[in-house]
C-alpha cells in the first residue's frame, strides 16, 4: 500500500511562511497525483478544503484561485515528496493540512496522511 507522512507544521506569526512536506512510501507507483487539503481544527465535521495538487505523470501543479497568490505546490520525484509552500500566512489559514494520493486521473484520493497542524497567530 501507500503511506503518506506530512511534516513542517507549527505555530507562526501572521505574515510568516511555512513549507509543508508530504513524503510517500510503499507502492508509490500507484500515485498519479498528490493533493493538499486542509480543515480547521475546530471543525472536524466539515469536509476538507482542497488547496492544490501535483500531477506526477504530467509534471504539472495547481493551486486553487483563492490561494494561488500565496500557496504553491511542488514536488521532488526522487525524494517522493510533495511540498506546499505557504507565504504571507493569515490567521484564517490555521488548519490541519493533509496530503492525499490519487491513483488515476478519474479516481478519488484514496491514500491519506495523518495531517500536520498549522497555527497562524495574529
Amino acid at each position: 500500500q501507500v503511506q503518506l507522512i506530512e511534516s513542517g507544521g507549527g505555530s507562526v506569526q501572521a505574515g510568516d511562511s511555512l513549507r509543508l512536506s508530504c513524503t510517500a512510501s510503499g507502492r508509490t507507483d500507484k500515485i498519479y497525483s498528490t493533493g493538499w487539503f486542509r480543515r480547521a481544527p475546530d471543525s472536524p465535521d466539515q469536509p476538507r478544503e482542497f488547496v492544490g495538487f501535483i500531477n506526477w505523470r504530467e509534471g504539472t501543479t495547481y493551486s486553487v484561485d483563492s490561494m494561488r497568490d500565496r500557496f504553491t505546490v511542488s514536488g521532488d520525484s526522487a525524494k517522493k515528496t510533495t511540498y506546499l509552500q505557504m507565504n504571507n500566512l493569515k490567521p484564517e489559514d490555521t488548519a490541519i493540512y493533509y496530503c492525499a494520493g490519487k491513483p488515476d486521473i478519474l479516481g478519488t484520493y484514496d491514500f491519506w496522511g495523518q495531517g500536520t497542524q498549522v497555527a497562524v497567530l495574529s
